[in-house]
């Protein structure tokens, strides 16, 4: 069973020509799938210019989401073994569903659309290299080019222990490797967008920075938040014990006065802040160990 999840927000022009043709790729592939539609908070009149060709086309309504929402919600009524993402604008190409479908059966877990060549402006494409290829490949060891590309086809298996919330829907491709999934790519062609607006502002490519900034704790940190925060604390706290000792040591053997000695304060300062930082890797560790220990009762019991 194959079932393919469209998140859509005021894209009904769009819907208008993606599912005649959605349709037709899906039932020349031979297979039986289901087609699930969440609309996240549209405005526009979709209910009343789309109509579901088949019953295999199902509409689910978010009076108000987001993309990350809008995928949960397909996930949770979809019933296929393999399941498709793809976005609603005509970007993604439905006929490149069967060339995903046919690398899937290769053996691998989880394929990836590779937007090779991109449709967009250079404001998104710049934020999108430096994003893919100097952060992610680099800091976290992604396999992959073009980590954001909304078409995808994997088992469902590949989400059993996968924790959705927010936007980390960007980051499933890195998420199911770091697992151990077999992960590839295929290049799938990209369109331009036919009608209405990009949902893709400028906030939203300042957010993507901060989203690979908590991917790269999570996946590199999650099991020894210590190893994060303490070497932060220690550039703080080290300097802070060094401008301290120093400080005592004039103050006892040379007799000088600290009352106007300000680097005193930023000393202490350090020392303090240093601590802090050090303390919130051990609460870290502790909460780790905690939340391991309970897996191990329940496993157990």
């Amino acid at each position: 069973m194959l079932s393919v999840i469209i998140p859509f927000k005021n894209e009904a022009g769009s819907l208008v020509k993606l599912i005649p043709l959605l349709r037709t790729t899906l039932d020349a592939l031979g297979e039986p799938y289901d087609v699930h539609l969440v609309s996240n908070g549209s405005t526009d009149d979709w209910e009343k210019r789309l109509v579901a060709p088949t019953p295999a086309f199902i509409f689910h309504r978010l009076r108000r989401g987001d993309k990350g929402r809008a995928l949960r919600r397909g996930l949770d009524r979809s019933s296929g073994d393999v399941i498709i993402f793809m976005d609603a604008d005509l970007e993604d190409d439905p006929r490149d569903i069967p060339v995903l479908f046919k690398k899937l059966n290769e053996g691998y877990d989880f394929v990836n659309g590779w937007r090779k060549n991109r449709r967009h402006d250079w404001l998104r494409v710049i934020p999108s290299f430096i994003g893919n290829t100097l952060i992610l490949r680099n800091l976290l060891g992604s396999s992959f080019h073009d980590i954001n590309c909304g078409f995808k086809i994997f088992h469902r298996e590949c989400l059993k222990d996968v924790v959705m919330y927010g936007d980390n829907f960007r980051f499933l491709p890195l998420v199911v490797e770091k697992l151990g999934f077999k992960t590839t790519e295929v290049v799938v062609m990209h369109k331009n967008r036919e009608q209405g607006k990009s949902k893709y502002g400028f906030f939203n490519r300042l957010t993507v920075f901060a989203d690979i900034l908590t991917s790269y704790f999570i996946f590199r940190f999650a099991q020894k938040p210590l190893h994060f925060f303490a070497p932060i604390g220690a550039v703080l706290l080290i300097p802070g014990l060094i401008i301290t000792v120093v400080l005592g040591i004039e103050r006892i053997f040379s007799d000088v006065l600290l009352k106007d000695r300000p680097l005193l304060q930023a000393g202490i300062l350090l020392i303090v802040v240093g601590l802090q930082i050090i303390m919130t890797g051990v609460i870290g560790e502790l909460i780790v160990y905690t939340s391991k220990k309970l897996e191990k009762e329940i496993d157990e019991e």
